[in-house]
């Protein structure tokens, strides 16, 4: 009988461990048995958050480990990766609003640590400065979750010339508004601008767990397990990252040719 997610490896990453899952719904439980397992070890940890469509089913299974009391949310202290600029946090499109309507409100974080980028501040530059630094006092991050995007960004963080290491002020590419687009009443809407952690931020984290699910990814992860290091794959600085995990489906897999099952 064919497993639910087969763990693959090869000679380049032995630091990326890739389960390849039968569905998007096998993803989201063995990510959310990783996180709150993180939590459960360790009830203080930090955790990093990401929004948009991949981890919805993750949190979706995490409140159910807190409603079923599996896992207590109480000491945990949270930092999302990125929010639109110029949306307000109750707008229906905001990373805030999307963050309390998947997670925070079904689970018992308390609001005081909770942390997400103001899109709307009079001083950007500040506000990045003081995001990285609230992380550094919080002692790191424990697990960063992320998506990806079909041109292989992580967090807001585009292909471009060169790796931009803090938090920073974003200019989003066409691809990117045309992909989010979905979530607004037209493509017209989707800001051109966000704020986001950047990649020494994110690679600074202990662990990193990327859920990435569907046919539209398969580019984006074969370049990012199998291409080169480059600014212009975002991902693909994960290759240099001690600890990640990810979790595909079958169709975000397709492109993959040096991955090979264990134990084969």
């Amino acid at each position: 009988m064919q497993s639910d997610a087969i763990r693959f490896t090869n000679q380049k990453n032995h630091n990326i461990h890739l389960y390849v899952c039968r569905d998007y719904d096998t993803i989201s439980k063995k990510a959310a048995g990783l996180v709150g397992g993180m939590v459960s070890v360790k009830p203080n940890c930090i955790l990093g958050l990401a929004t948009g469509s991949s981890p919805i089913g993750m949190y979706e299974r995490l409140a159910e480990m807190y409603r079923d009391g599996i896992t207590d949310f109480s000491k945990v202290t949270t930092f999302n990766l990125d929010e639109y600029c110029a949306l307000s946090e109750e707008n229906d499109q905001s990373y805030h609003y999307f963050m309390r309507e998947h997670l925070f409100r079904h689970i018992n974080v308390p609001d005081e640590n909770i942390h997400i980028p103001s899109g709307c501040t009079q001083d950007m530059e500040m506000e990045c400065q003081q995001y990285d630094a609230a992380i550094a006092a919080a002692g790191g991050i424990d697990i960063q979750v992320l998506g990806i995007g079909s041109n292989g960004h992580i967090g807001f963080n585009e292909p471009a010339d060169a790796f931009i290491g803090p938090t920073h002020l974003v200019n989003l590419k066409e691809s990117t508004i045309k992909a989010n687009a979905r979530f607004f009443q037209s493509e017209a809407d989707v800001p051109r601008r966000a704020i986001s952690m950047g990649i020494g931020s994110i690679m600074a984290a202990k662990k990193i767990l990327l859920i990435a699910h569907g046919a539209n990814k398969a580019k984006a992860i074969t370049a990012t397990l199998e291409g080169p290091i480059t600014p212009e794959v975002p991902a693909s600085i994960l290759q240099l990252h001690p600890d990640v995990v990810m979790m595909i489906d079958q169709e975000a897999a397709a492109g993959l040719s040096e991955y090979q099952p264990e134990g084969r």
